[in-house]
């Protein structure tokens, strides 16, 4: 019996030991030959990336020391990038509140999400590794975002980035203003009544936050537990970001508005009317960025009718922090760097657009220690490309993630996934407006 029981026994070490790449995660992997844009500093031509146990262990130029043993990549005449981290998309066919209520912090879209959705892999086809999946903007709350590392996965909680001291912080909070959560009752009517809703709440939570801190851990005189407003002490504590859809520059000045006067941390998503108050949002202390979206063709909004694709420059200019966003499926994941390219075309730098398709995002979502830029000790999360990173005719080659290649456009079945339509992506690529319009 011992013989059959000793064969098990191995074929379950080499199970652990090996990864879907054939090879053990603990052996160091050398990229070499390839043009290294790590972010944190000048591109390195003929560069090397060493990665090991899911970490980069050591960037640097062709005398960069590779360790005995590694399984060494040449990827001579390539590209490599920091993943791609986008700041706003509802890939996953997930959702939040509905019309019961305009206000749903207690939702979480993490308990709706598909992970074996084909809409994960579009996202790894663009060179996305990172994500803040989110639910639509029909509300002036809609619920729980989280935040997303694209592993290989078969449930929601295999692909959560958590955070380092706290294990229950998986997002942010999804707000709106403007036209979309506007409506017949219980939804506001008008800007005013919907500030005045959001404000009215977080006074609410300001009165349970109080009630914790007077029971001084004293069981008995904790209030009766309430998920949504233990959701808004998290936002008031700074541990968790609000992600405020928000078009028009008056709506813009609202969001800051409530942001100021809680305290709380806030990114600003779309800001299509940026371009008015650049300096406003720059010179805010309670603005962490702006995530912006840019658009080839316009129309379907009206409150979007002055957007601009000269936003990266202007609030590039004016010293915000800001990065690009696919929203997707208003715009697809695949073609994520063409917009920082259109930021360019309208006068963004180019190191601003590199950074904001990577670190600026991450800083967005509290992961900048994790990923966003090629250092050591980050995550090793990366793409190659076989081009510049702006050229039309550039195609991301492989995807990955933690060590592992998740995505490889020399494999046919991968392939599909940059090029199919609707026949790979049946009914995800869509928009669905009393969710979200442009999301």
């Amino acid at each position: 019996m011992k013989k059959p029981i000793r064969s098990v026994l191995l074929a379950l070490v080499c199970v652990l030991m090996f990864g879907v790449n054939g090879f053990s995660q603990s052996t160091p992997q050398a990229f070499t030959g390839a043009q290294i844009i790590p972010i944190s500093g000048e591109p390195i031509n003929n560069g090397v990336l060493i990665v090991q146990d899911g970490k980069i262990t050591a960037v640097g130029g062709s005398n960069t020391r590779i360790p005995r043993g590694a399984e060494v990549h040449d990827v001579s005449g390539q590209v490599i990038l920091p993943g791609l981290v986008d700041t706003h998309s509802h890939i996953g066919d997930g959702d939040g509140g509905d019309r019961s209520a305009t206000l749903h912090p207690d939702v979480r879209i993490m308990d709706s999400i598909d992970p074996r959705s084909p809409s994960f892999k579009r996202a790894l086809a663009g060179g996305i590794t990172s994500v803040n999946v989110m639910p639509g903007s029909g509300h002036l709350m809609s619920g729980q975002t989280v935040y997303l590392k694209l592993r290989k996965a078969n449930v929601i909680e295999d692909m959560l980035l958590y955070t380092d001291d706290e294990k229950t912080i998986y997002g942010g909070l999804k707000m709106a203003n403007g036209t979309n959560p506007r409506g017949n009752p219980p939804s506001p009517g008008t800007r005013a009544k919907a500030a005045s809703m959001v404000r009215e709440l977080y006074i609410k939570a300001q009165e349970y936050q109080a009630k914790i801190e007077a029971a001084y851990g004293d069981e008995s005189k904790m209030p009766p537990r309430d998920i949504g407003m233990e959701t808004l002490v998290e936002v008031l504590e700074g541990k968790r970001i609000v992600h405020n859809h928000t078009h028009k520059h008056q709506d813009i000045l609202t969001a800051m508005r409530l942001a100021e006067e809680f305290d709380y941390r806030l990114v600003l998503q779309h800001v299509s009317e940026a371009w008015k108050v650049a300096d406003e949002i720059a010179n805010s202390d309670n603005v962490l960025g702006a995530s912006i979206i840019t658009l080839d063709s316009f129309g379907g909004k009206v409150e979007a009718a002055e957007i601009r694709n000269s936003n990266g420059k202007v609030l590039e200019e004016a010293g915000a922090l800001v990065g690009f966003h696919t929203d997707d499926g208003i715009t697809d994941s695949r073609m994520f760097l063409r917009h920082a390219a259109l930021g360019i075309k309208e006068g963004m730098s180019r190191e601003e657009a590199l950074r904001a398709v990577t670190i600026a995002n991450a800083i967005m979502m509290d992961i900048d220690d994790k990923v966003g830029t090629l250092e050591e000790g980050k995550d090793a999360d990366f793409i190659i490309l076989n081009g510049d990173p702006f050229s039309v005719y550039t195609h991301v080659q492989q995807t990955w993630i933690e060590g592992q290649k998740v995505w490889d456009r020399s494999n046919e079945e991968d392939k599909k996934f940059a090029t199919g339509g609707y026949q790979i992506y049946p009914g995800t690529i869509h928009t669905h407006h009393g969710e979200g319009g442009l999301k």
